[in-house]
């Protein structure tokens, strides 16, 4: 009897060692995952520190992004009002320049006219020249039997006195012979 029961303490003994043994094992396995549940908080709350300063960033980033996007909308608008000024712009320039082309060419209509007329002025001026030219030659031939006419008229004007001076003499004697008549 007292073998059993020495047996059954040695029996209780050795579960109590196997006891102690799994209870050291189990609270070296809890000190452990104790400790990596520390390490998994720390990592845990180290990652949602840096998702929220991540977070803060991004919201940084994105307010950026938007004063930035407002920026860029009103310099699109302000190039939109540029590009509707430049296309007014452009259409009165294609107005006036189709005005101008019209006047130009309305212009060198008007040249060549000016052309042909003074074509036909040269032609006429040449034409004329030559009447002048005969003209001049039929007054300075004229001029000639002018000059030609006058000396005759000096002669006859000469031979006229003479004559009248002949004539005073011949009375002269005329008288001069009646009065002698007379006597």
């Amino acid at each position: 009897r007292l073998t059993e029961q020495q047996q059954e303490i040695n029996n209780l003994i050795q579960g109590k060692i196997a006891v102690d043994e799994e209870n050291a094992r189990l609270k070296n396995e809890f000190s452990n995952l104790n400790q990596k549940f520390k390490d998994k908080s720390k990592e845990l709350k180290d990652t949602e520190e840096c998702a929220q300063k991540k977070e803060e960033r991004n919201r940084l980033v994105i307010k950026n992004l938007e004063e930035e996007n407002k920026g860029l909308n009103t310099c699109c608008a302000d190039l939109l009002s540029d590009l509707e000024k430049l296309r007014k712009q452009e259409a009165q320039w294609k107005a006036e320049k189709s005005g101008s082309d019209a006047r130009i060419k309305n212009l060198e209509t008007d040249l060549a006219e000016a052309r042909e007329q003074m074509k036909e002025l040269r032609s006429i001026c040449s034409n004329l020249s030559s009447q002048v030219a005969v003209k001049q030659e039929e007054l300075s031939q004229k001029n000639c039997d002018v000059i030609r006419a006058k000396k005759e008229l000096q002669e006859l004007q000469n031979l006229y006195r003479q004559n009248i001076e002949h004539t005073a003499q011949q009375a002269e004697l005329i008288k001069q012979l009646q009065a002698l008549n007379t006597d």
